[in-house]
């Protein structure tokens, strides 16, 4: 059953948003969105996606099967179909600062990601080139982990930013896709925040003493 979980969560995630913005492409509209969406796709296969808590505990139903098949490839490339019928012009400034905010998300979300899979293949292995720091033998909390506890979910979001900001701010409608992602991660991350906290006990709370942030730091 894992293996057809893991099948339904990437394959269609990784290939129908991809083949919009390739046709989105050959229309000569939203060649940056192309280079950005394309380029993160494909990068789902990021290290550590095995271990995954929706790929390992979530069950193969309805919501999995229709948000990934359906809801996710036909509305997370929203911002390209608004971009066919609609002509936006960025100025440079706002080209490079778009960038900055696309690359800072891919570092927080990649590098996060990372830390966790080499944390759970070698908990001794170094992080930032120190000796990791560990809450009851169990949790990581040096590096990104050290900063949020689920500083993955802050560079998923801008991420999202990233690509509707494409669109420029005359219209709502591209920004459909972070404001749903923000949703959904808040609510994935009380979830997740439950569950730790039965799982780990005593470990946990000592952890969110050490590391108070739960997504964005002096924040929330």
């Amino acid at each position: 059953m894992s293996v057809v979980v893991l099948w339904s969560d990437v394959h269609p995630i990784l290939s129908i948003p991809s083949l919009f913005y390739l046709h989105f492409l050959v229309r000569k509209i939203s060649i940056l969105l192309f280079k950005y969406g394309l380029g993160y796709e494909s990068d789902v296969f990021y290290l550590g996606i095995k271990c995954r808590w929706d790929i390992i505990a979530e069950k193969l139903g309805f919501m999995l099967v229709f948000g990934d098949l359906v809801w996710i490839p036909f509305t997370f490339s929203i911002q390209g179909w608004w971009l066919l019928s609609n002509k936006v012009e960025l100025t440079t400034a706002a080209v490079i600062a778009n960038c900055i905010v696309f690359l800072i998300g891919y570092r927080v979300f990649r590098g996060a990601n990372k830390q966790k899979h080499e944390f759970k293949k070698n908990p001794k292995a170094p992080i930032w080139g120190r000796p990791p720091k560990v809450i009851g033998g169990k949790l990581l909390a040096s590096g990104y982990w050290g900063i949020a506890r689920h500083c993955n979910y802050l560079g998923d979001l801008l991420l999202a930013a990233s690509f509707s900001l494409t669109c420029g701010i005359i219209s709502p409608i591209p920004y459909f896709y972070p404001i749903y992602l923000l949703i959904l991660l808040i609510w994935r991350e009380r979830r997740d925040e439950a569950r730790c906290a039965e799982k780990y006990r005593e470990v946990w709370a000592e952890y969110c003493k050490l590391v108070p942030w739960r997504i964005l730091p002096y924040a929330y």
